[in-house]
């Protein structure tokens, strides 16, 4: 597992805050709302910090630091995922959080945005200490956390399992079955049908909508993914098996390209744990000549701040589609978009895993669960729907894409906000 250097890592977050804070200011002033509407939204209304001390193997006990961070609930119960990760801060989760409200407002969903971490290495963890840590996060959170408060998710490194510890352990904290507390849990345990593949499948009803727009097929397109975890490797897959060339796929120490496509099946049998391949082969290439491959379709799926105004210009992409948070900077978008190349914004690309965490908290309130064919075609109506409303809203008032997510997303959370007089 690769991590990046903690203060760069830093300095990172803190300007990723600063642009979700600027193209909120943008889009409120757009849709006619004060400076006091911006001033409520442009933070989180609650962060928890917290300290776990966890019982190691060795008798031991080591203290680890957590973060539960929620944006607005002015529509609902907060909604969004929990990472264990060596370099989270707390920019990153408020930011995140932040991104959470914007996909719920996106997909027209009764959320507000949260997001949580552990800071700690889960490499490092045996299976008993992983336990015993994620029992203590939920025993740490749970004033603030429930079905109609806070409803956290799988991240980074954190599985069904971890998410299935966390719901026993909020279950005898309220001496009652709480399946509704958390998403992402196994089938076993009241999970969804389709969540593990979601936010891959949700990125690939954008591609395709996006390809409509630029008049292009599927089959026979150019493809380069970066990254090739979770997410990329299925979207990697997706594509492959719907007629895509995938020409290019990174990982934390290389990439590899192709011009007549790679064998992705023969990649995904070969990947570890942690989505890394690229190193079982001799001739590689960097992730910043992956990025400027000539291709149809670029989806930056690794990590944020990947395309800058420094390489913008060298991007031959004709869509760029953001399935990670962040991978396109401010200045870079406008770049971009003055090249003609069609960006879907990450808050768009990313939000069918918050869609079928919806679906997975509407079953587990109903007790009824739908078959996984019914999910797919939700999901496939819910995308195309809000990725058809950011279209219209950048062509009607002629805006990138960028700030009509960010018009579309942040609405909603105005309105409820005002009509609770809150602003």
């Amino acid at each position: 597992m690769h991590y990046t250097d903690k203060s760069i890592n830093q300095e990172n977050n803190t300007k990723v805050l600063e642009s979700i804070r600027s193209i909120i200011h943008n889009a409120l002033k757009r849709l006619g709302y004060s400076e006091d509407m911006y001033n409520l939204l442009k933070d989180s209304q609650t962060r928890l910090k917290v300290k776990i001390p966890v019982k190691m193997d060795d008798g031991s006990t080591n203290v680890f630091t957590g973060y539960r961070i929620q944006h607005n609930n002015a529509i609902g119960p907060t909604k969004g995922g929990i990472k264990f990760h060596p370099n989270i801060s707390e920019d990153e989760i408020n930011a995140s959080a932040i991104w959470m409200s914007l996909k719920a407002g996106i997909m027209n969903l009764p959320f507000g945005g949260a997001k949580g971490g552990v800071i700690c290495d889960p490499r490092e963890l045996s299976y008993q200490e992983l336990e015993n840590l994620s029992r203590g996060y939920v025993r740490a959170i749970s004033q603030i956390s429930g079905p109609e408060k806070d409803i956290p998710a799988p991240e980074s490194y954190t599985t069904p399992q971890i998410m299935a510890w966390m719901m026993d352990e909020f279950s005898i904290i309220n001496e009652s079955n709480q399946k509704g507390f958390i998403t992402g849990k196994p089938l076993v345990l009241g999970g969804s049908h389709g969540h593990d593949t979601a936010t891959a499948k949700g990125i690939t009803i954008c591609i395709e909508e996006a390809l409509k727009k630029k008049g292009l097929e599927l089959k026979g397109a150019k493809v380069v993914v970066q990254g090739f975890g979770n997410v990329g490797s299925y979207l990697a897959k997706y594509l492959y098996d719907n007629g895509a060339k995938v020409i290019g796929i990174s990982d934390a120490h290389g990439a590899l390209y192709e011009e007549d496509g790679l064998d992705i099946d023969y990649l995904i049998d070969r990947r570890d744990s942690f989505g890394t391949v690229t190193t079982l082969f001799n001739h590689t290439i960097s992730n910043k000549d992956l990025l400027e491959l000539d291709c149809d379709i670029l989806v930056p799926a690794a990590v944020g701040n990947q395309i800058t105004e420094e390489n913008a210009d060298n991007i031959k992409a004709r869509i760029v589609v953001e399935a990670t948070d962040g991978p396109i900077t401010l200045n870079a978008t406008e770049i971009l978009t003055n090249k003609e190349i069609l960006i879907v914004p990450d808050i768009m690309a990313t939000a069918g895993g918050l869609t079928v965490s919806y679906f997975e908290w509407v079953q587990n309130r109903q007790g009824y669960y739908w078959p996984e064919a019914e999910i797919e075609e939700k999901l496939r109506r819910a995308m195309i729907e809000a990725i058809n409303n950011i279209f219209d809203t950048a062509e009607s008032r002629n805006i990138d894409m960028r700030l009509a997510a960010y018009m579309v997303g942040i609405r909603k959370i105005a309105e409820a906000t005002r009509y609770r007089g809150l602003v």
